[in-house]
């Protein structure tokens, strides 16, 4: 158990925006969320896996439309206050229609599908979805949107409970410094049983080498965005260093609605053009690791044996000439200016290797960049024939990639930028959207995948790579792909 002084030191690169699950969006701000708030449920530690929280079980209609919550008895917030039905109804119909001004980021993301929320008990919550949506329960365990707040609390504080957070989760709000520290102490009530740190503190230390030699120096227990060389160098120390896949994607896409990438064989020539293992390493410097579709390791559905066509440039020529293009052939790339998750040197280096990939094989591409939002107009206006792009999950479920991204319904919105179109993949990514058996729903997916990388809508590059690293002392610390940190588990040895 928690002792009087141990006190816990996370070190990352910047501070939190809000403690409010309703108004956060960035990962800084989830990573102490996480912590102090808790939804119905939640991911098992290190997976996308589902496990009871404030929920301790459920069930699903038959039809998939209604999802029954049979919550926990005695919970209670930091302010005293008792966990109830009414409180899960309160959170998400807060954001629904907001009291305050502001956006909720995730509330039409998480909560769109529910037609109403039934309280027929005080322990007992009941969803009536508009439609069967099995990846409900994935966004129930989101950092954002999804946890549950003090009705108490949030309605007194207004738009300031986003500085002063109270929620059930095994850490309270002690204090904020700006820029500098947030400390959150020990939830001594906790229903899951108290933490095993007295204290909590999240310091903001920008550059990546000093947090790594803040750890180092014993001034941090656990540090994260460190660079693979600073990590090599730890783990040489002894130090422990954890390498996590993101929930993400980055791709090379295809206009598939106009030529020449029309033509899937064309598709094939460029996907066998590209030295992917080379963008990773030589551009990418080991901050990710090659992708092998469109789903990254650990989320239903994806394949380990899956192989993405191999790197073969004369075979890429043999298809190009078997096409009519012999002598070559002319595409624009446009792509993003600044740096991404899942591409940390930004759209222009990784769209200047490929070019000297597609070069070889008589390929010549011109390459267009932009800022980020005028890119993403460019986007829409389909220009050019190609484009760098990526995608960050947020649910950690396959819904999330492959109907958002590939479904031929995202088109008109604008997700499904390569326009792609392809019967069966449509038929089973909404059918995998009302299966709730786990089972049935990989299968479904995996077929899906089958197809989609068999018509090579894009060129799967890379996901991005976190890395943290913990002093030996630490036993317990596990991050998340989605970059949240529950760190109640979390405890320090003495020697």
């Amino acid at each position: 158990m928690g002792r009087d002084g141990d006190i816990l030191i996370y070190a990352r690169g910047q501070d939190s925006i809000t403690l409010d699950p309703a108004l956060a969006q960035d990962e800084e701000s989830n990573k102490v969320i996480s912590n102090v708030f808790e939804g119905l449920v939640r991911f098992k530690p290190g997976t996308t896996e589902i496990e009871p929280c404030l929920a301790e079980a459920w069930r699903a209609s038959p039809d998939g439309r209604e999802w029954t919550f049979y919550l926990r008895k005695n919970v209670k917030f930091h302010d005293g206050t008792p966990f109830n039905s009414g409180a899960v109804r309160f959170s998400i119909e807060r954001q629904m229609s907001p009291p305050f001004t502001g956006k909720t980021t995730y509330a039409s993301f998480a909560f769109g599908m529910v037609d109403k929320i039934i309280t027929p008990d005080p322990y007992t919550v009941k969803f009536v979805l508009k439609y069967p949506y099995a990846p409900f329960l994935h966004n129930l365990a989101m950092p954002a949107a999804a946890p549950v707040v003090s009705p108490a609390a949030a309605t007194a504080l207004g738009e300031e409970f986003g500085q002063k957070p109270v929620g059930t989760g095994p850490f309270c709000f002690s204090e904020w410094k700006k820029g500098k520290i947030i400390t959150l102490k020990a939830n001594r009530d906790y229903w899951g049983g108290r933490p095993e740190q007295e204290k909590l503190v999240f310091t903001v230390i920008k550059n990546g080498r000093l947090r790594a030699l803040a750890l180092k120096l014993g001034l941090a227990d656990i540090v994260d965005g460190i660079t693979p060389p600073d990590a090599r160098y730890l783990e040489h120390k002894g130090f422990k260093v954890l390498k996590k896949p993101g929930l993400d994607i980055h791709y090379l896409g295809f206009f598939t609605d106009k030529e020449p990438f029309n033509n899937p064989e064309i598709r094939k020539a460029v996907s066998m053009a590209i030295d992917r293992e080379q963008i990773v390493s030589g551009v990418l410097h080991g901050f990710a690791f090659p992708a092998n579709g469109p789903l990254p390791p650990g989320v239903l559905g994806y394949d380990p044996e899956a192989r993405p066509l191999p790197y073969d440039p004369e075979g890429a020529k043999e298809i190009l000439a078997r096409n009519g293009y012999a002598d070559g052939l002319k595409i624009t790339i446009i792509t993003y200016t600044n740096p991404r998750p899942y591409n940390p040197p930004g759209g222009e280096k990784v769209a200047a290797a490929l070019k000297e990939d597609l070069a070889r094989v008589g390929i010549e591409a011109e390459i267009k960049a932009y800022p980020w939002n005028q890119y993403k107009e460019a986007l829409l206006r389909e220009e050019g024939n190609s484009f760098l792009y990526g995608w960050i999950n947020d649910n950690g479920d396959p819904d999330n990639f492959l109907y958002t991204l590939l479904s031929s319904s995202q088109i008109d919105n604008g997700l499904n930028t390569a326009r792609y179109k392809n019967r069966e993949v449509d038929f089973l990514l909404v059918s995998a959207q009302q299966e709730t058996e786990p089972v049935l729903r990989e299968q479904m997916y995996r077929r899906a995948v089958k197809a989609i990388m068999q018509d090579t809508p894009w060129v799967f590059l890379n996901h991005s790579l976190r890395i943290a690293a913990a002093s030996p002392e630490i036993e317990g610390f596990e991050p998340h792909a989605n970059g949240s940190v529950l760190l109640n588990f979390a405890r320090k040895n003495k020697k």
